[in-house]
């Protein structure tokens, strides 16, 4: 069976330190921390594919993967959960910086296809 998981990606003015706020953003999320905790998923940065798995140079993106399919989480109501919480980190980045937060796209993915 195929690890499902989820890929976070962040476009456009990103600075460095962008990725690993919302890497720890994500992992302080309740129902993500959770999950980590019963070891029914993991957060990890990758670096970035094409869909067809070929890397595409620069770049790094966030991978939410379901470890355990009997988590009792479909990877649908995860992906609503995950965008919940890029938009408040988005919009706690606009408090904290200066200029736009990056762009962002949150879809679920084969990983082992990834």
């Amino acid at each position: 069976m195929a690890k499902q998981g989820i890929r976070v990606r962040l476009d456009g003015p990103a600075s460095e330190s962008d990725l690993p706020a919302l890497r720890s953003w994500l992992e302080r999320e309740r129902l993500l921390e959770e999950l980590m905790r019963k070891g029914a998923l993991r957060i990890e940065e990758r670096p970035r594919t094409d869909e067809s798995g070929a890397p595409m140079g620069l770049g790094t993106d966030i991978l939410i993967t379901l470890v355990n399919a009997a988590a009792g989480v479909a990877v649908a109501e995860l992906v609503v959960q995950v965008k919940k919480a890029v938009a408040a980190w988005k919009e706690n980045r606009r408090t904290v910086e200066s200029g736009d937060p990056p762009s962002d796209s949150v879809e679920p993915v084969d990983v082992d296809d990834r």
